[in-house]
């Protein structure tokens, strides 16, 4: 991205935002879930593992393990079994029954709803505990996975090395009002549009504002 002043890269983020929000209209939590604590297991699940295949494994996990209590009475071999399919497997049900345990422990089993309480909870990271105040909580906050990474990136929007550099440019960057849909927005297009491998560039709405595909447009395109 070519270096610009303060109020050409607002209306940069204005209009790549703006362009995102016209092209996933309803765009929502991909993560089949009913209550904050389905969302925290599900995204917990979600590492290295697609929603797809998370919202294969969820129902039947739910249907014996409804609650932290009845999850943290479980053995590392129940619920191993489970949810198998989504690798790592070992370490997630690790994490799941030691997150259940923190939650019956400290908050008699409800999902807290600040960062400084999610975060200790074993299995739950920074992006984790950002998803679950987004999704759950509605709380305007940036959880930055590979998509949004590589989007912020490409795009000039947010960039950073680490994803904490992309968050904190994001949340000085985006409008509060807009940060629980952005959000998604920016997942959806990585998921879906700014693949990490072959991006297609041709179906972008913010293609001229990204250096990728911006290189691939035929002299005098505009999109």
């Amino acid at each position: 991205m070519p270096r610009e002043g303060k109020a050409a890269k607002a209306a940069r983020v204005r209009e790549i935002l703006a362009r995102l929000k016209a092209e996933y209209p309803t765009a929502h939590c991909e993560l089949d879930y009913r209550n904050a604590f389905e969302l925290l297991v599900a995204t917990i699940l979600s590492a290295q593992c697609t929603d797809v295949r998370v919202n294969l494994v969820t129902p039947a996990l739910f249907a014996r393990y409804p609650d932290a209590h009845a999850l943290a009475a479980a053995t590392q071999e129940e619920v191993e079994e489970l949810i198998r399919s989504t690798g790592f497997f070992r370490n997630k049900a690790k994490s799941l029954i030691g997150m259940a345990q923190g939650l019956v422990a400290e908050f008699d089993g409800e999902v807290p709803r600040t960062m400084a309480e999610l975060r200790p909870l074993p299995g739950v990271g920074r992006k984790t505990a950002n998803v679950v105040l987004n999704v759950a909580f509605g709380e305007p906050t940036m959880a930055v996975d590979t998509h949004i990474f590589r989007v912020a990136n490409r795009t000039g929007l947010a960039p950073g090395r680490n994803p904490l550099e992309v968050e904190t440019k994001l949340l000085q960057r985006i409008p509060e009002r807009w940060r629980v849909d952005a959000h998604h927005w920016l997942i959806l297009h990585g998921r879906y549009v700014c693949l990490a491998r072959s991006p297609r560039c041709d179906a972008c709405a913010v293609r001229r504002w990204c250096d990728l595909g911006a290189s691939t447009m035929p002299a005098g395109g505009a999109h």
